[in-house]
């Protein structure tokens, strides 16, 4: 029955298709890589039809290509004195005009034509190693994606999530809490719903793909632009809308319905809005029986801008921002059997809600044609509130009684300001420097009688209103000696002023284009990362309610070392191959003698973490080997097949090296997709993808020290020493894509692990199941089962 629903829509709109020609525009324009200066003259062509319609660009960098056939197209750039580029895959539809913006690099010397792919050529013209630029087409594209970027993220070497339930990026063995999110240049919060305070991701991404321009993913040794971060940095960019013709997009799906518009403020001068907006209770998947992890209905709502006004020929400013609210009550009390509980305790009634908010304002201006400067202010707000009451059961499993246990409210905001300068030395020569500032202030309030379960009185964890303030500043250089080699260098310093941490980190990165279809690269930085601010500020149950011991803990510091090796097997197949090696120290662990804690376990669950007195005196290592094989888009299909193998370990204040929470050993993905065309305008869409993951680790339990506490205690010499089986998905999207007069349709069906794999997350501890005598009180949580995700969606 369910299938028929959703094929009913596709029949209907094929019906529409008629035999007039579809025809689009694309327009754009083509700038130098380096100074942003535009390239009056250079030419821009549709190389796959014939004969190739093209165009010219005009004094200020502008082209526009008219009456383009809908479909997939190749475009070639030129001008001379710079490399050529082909962006292959660009998708024209008859609703919607195609803007393109490009980028040239100067050459070193007159040379044949340099080939890109689009998605290739890195954002950031200073990274040069574990480096993957992806577009909107991709988030759209990968089954099992969700329109999500982090999700999508995961599907790269080296980059895993395998929890179903959040859309954390594990990046070589390291925490999520390690990832670094960037929007418009600037630091920015955790951009997920229902997130919790430490961590950087969450069940729900409130970054909407339709808004992003191409961005940047790094997984190590990145530039000296980036700073508090020891795991990877995601820079996200959003695009201007369009700046001549009105267009609107309406979305209606299981996971909500959205609704964005795009056009000019003023066509004469080009200014421009995007803006998007985003409703959901997943209450569709309640109606149809499937489950999702919870019995509560989670209610999100998030919205995103851009506004664009060009001053004049050198300057450029913008407006831009995201925010969102989430909320979910996870009803425990009114169940008449025990369950698991995916997204929370299954002992407790949880109540939670979150509220988040980005906005910010950037000026842009190009000196001269060798220099261009950028200044960025941004101000985010951000508050997680929760209530948990215990519920206390008989033997029959009926409520006895309930007591209020935990109960907090982190509110926190901060303003960032970042100003750059990049100057153009010569052809081969960029230099970049930069000052960003973040000031923090923040409101925590904290009180928890959780443990043991027979706790009256109320313990003190969070009691402070107060600031801090990071500032990072950086300079970096890019130098071309030969045609085959590029080199760059950097130096970044950061100082948080509440404790005096600092650090000087240098970066270095190394490209060798060996051949035509041949490339070496090797890079080193050394990265730091302040520790999350509740930690800072907690307070022990042991100490005064106006003591924090935990004030000056240091930066977690990291050396990252990389080497890659690239060779194109044809003109659409490519291998990549990196190896990598990473050293962290400075690594906060308690103080207590035999403790095997380490903060590097930490920032990818649904609980906050409040450790003893810390020290930064534990260190951990990450190595491995990653392989990349990918087929571009030809012939009506791609294929993208990616794997790596590795170790992640951590040492405690006991100086044992153990497993860390995300050493699963490998991963893999293999990812397929299909288009085909249905008449004329019409298109179907298929894809696949299989991942396959080393199973989580987990821990011996202590059963008697868990039933006294109410709650698990671990054998702490024995940590991460056992380890589920392993993790195995399938996912399946099918979708078409109508091309209609001045509207396009797309219907598209994602079939979330069609198999119904049943993948292990965790053991968790259920005092419930302990009170009615049960040998041993644990469940069994698993991830999500089968999940259909279908939206409908129209352009025009």
């Amino acid at each position: 029955m369910t299938s028929r629903v959703f094929l009913l829509p596709v029949l209907l709109l094929l019906s529409f298709c008629v035999s007039a020609q579809r025809f689009q525009r694309i327009r754009g324009t083509v700038t130098d890589k380096e100074s942003k200066i535009s390239l009056p003259g250079a030419t821009v062509s549709v190389t796959d039809l014939v004969p190739p319609p093209g165009g010219v660009c005009d004094v200020n960098g502008v082209y526009q290509i008219d009456s383009v056939p809908v479909g997939k197209h190749t475009l070639v750039v030129s001008y001379m004195g710079y490399e050529s580029r082909t962006i292959a895959d660009v998708l024209v539809t008859s609703a919607k005009e195609v803007i393109l913006p490009v980028e040239l690099e100067e050459k070193v010397v007159k040379m044949n034509e340099v080939v890109v792919s689009q998605k290739r050529e890195h954002i950031n013209e200073l990274a040069l190693v574990s480096t993957r630029t992806f577009d909107v087409q991709e988030t759209e594209r990968y089954a099992g994606s969700r329109n999500d970027p982090a999700r999508m993220a995961s599907n790269f070497a080296g980059a895993q999530g395998g929890d179903d339930s959040r859309n954390d990026i594990v990046i070589r063995g390291n925490s999520p809490q390690g990832v670094l999110w960037r929007m418009e240049g600037v630091d920015i919060p955790n951009p997920n719903h229902f997130n919790i305070p430490g961590t950087t991701g969450g069940p729900v991404s409130m970054l909407n793909s339709k808004l992003l321009a191409n961005s940047d993913f790094f997984m190590g040794a990145f530039p000296a632009e980036y700073g508090d971060a020891v795991a990877g940095v995601f820079d996200v960019r959003l695009r201007n809308g369009n700046n001549q013709k009105y267009e609107f997009t309406g979305q209606f799906g299981i996971l909500g319905t959205e609704v964005m518009a795009e056009g000019p403020f003023s066509k004469k001068k080009g200014s421009s809005f995007l803006v998007n907006y985003r409703y959901s209770t997943l209450q569709a998947f309640q109606a149809m029986n499937i489950k999702i992890g919870t019995s509560s209905v989670p209610q999100y709502q998030d919205a995103s801008f851009r506004f664009n006004f060009p001053m004049g020929k050198k300057g450029d400013l913008a407006f831009f921002g995201i925010g969102g609210t989430s909320k979910i009550d996870l009803i425990v009390s009114t169940l008449t059997t025990p369950e698991s509980q995916l997204y929370g305790e299954s002992d407790r009634d949880q109540y939670f809600t979150a509220k988040s908010g980005f906005v910010g304002g950037t000026y842009s201006y190009t000196i001269n044609a060798k220099t261009f400067m950028k200044f960025t202010v941004a101000q985010s707000a951000g508050d997680v509130w929760a209530d948990h009451i215990k519920v206390f059961r008989n033997a029959s499993f009926g409520v006895d009684s309930m007591k209020r246990v935990l109960g907090y409210d982190f509110m926190t905001a901060s303003t960032t300001a970042h100003w750059y300068i990049n100057k153009k030395l010569s052809a081969t020569r960029t230099l970049k420097y930069g000052i960003e500032n973040k000031l923090y202030r923040v409101n925590f309030q904290d009180s928890s009688r959780q443990y043991p379960t027979s706790r009256q009185d109320w313990q003190l964890r969070e009691n402070f209103v107060g600031g801090t303030n990071l500032v990072q500043a950086y300079v970096q250089y890019k130098t071309r000696p030969g045609v085959k080699t590029t080199v760059t260098g950097g130096l970044h310093a950061q100082y948080l002023n509440h404790n005096g941490s600092k650090a000087l980190e240098p970066r270095l990165g190394f490209r060798w284009a060996a051949t035509d279809k041949d490339v070496v690269t090797a890079g080193y930085g050394l990265h730091s990362q302040m520790q999350p601010l509740y930690q800072y500020f907690a307070i022990l149950p042991k100490s005064a309610p106006t003591e924090h011991v935990n004030k000056n803990v240091g930066f977690t510091r990291s050396h990252h070392f990389v080497t890659g090796y690239e060779h194109v097997l044809a003109p659409k197949l490519r291998m990549r191959m990196e190896a990598y090696g990473q050293y962290l120290f400075n690594v906060p662990v308690e103080v207590r003698v035999g403790s095997s804690y380490s903060s590097l376990n930490q920032g990818s669950t649904y609980s906050r973490t409040f450790p003893d007195t810390l020290q930064n005196t534990g260190t951990g290592y990450n190595y491995g080997l990653e392989l990349t094989l990918e087929k571009g888009f030809s012939r009506g299909f791609y294929t993208l097949f990616t794997t790596s193998a590795f170790d992640s370990k951590a040492a405690g204040n006991d100086g044992v090296y153990r497993n860390t929470d995300y050493n699963t050993r490998y991963a893999a993905n293999l990812l397929f997709g299909y288009e085909k065309k249905i008449g004329k305008y019409s298109t179907f869409t298929g894809g696949f993808k299989a991942t396959t993951i080393g199973g989580k680790l987990y821990s011996p339990v202590d059963i008697a020290a868990s039933n006294a506490l109410g709650d698990m205690v671990v054998v702490d010499s024995q940590r991460n020493s056992l380890r589920f089986d392993a993790y195995f998905r399938a996912d399946l999207k099918l979708g078409v894509r109508l091309n209609a007069k001045r509207l396009t349709h797309e219907i598209s069906l994602d079939l979330v692990n069609v198999t119904g794999q049943k993948n292990v997350l965790a053991l968790t501890y259920s005092s419930d199941l302990a009170s009615q005598g049960v040998a041993n009180p644990f469940y069994t949580t698993y991830q999500l089962g089968f999940l259909p995700i279908f939206y409908y969606r129209v352009d025009f």
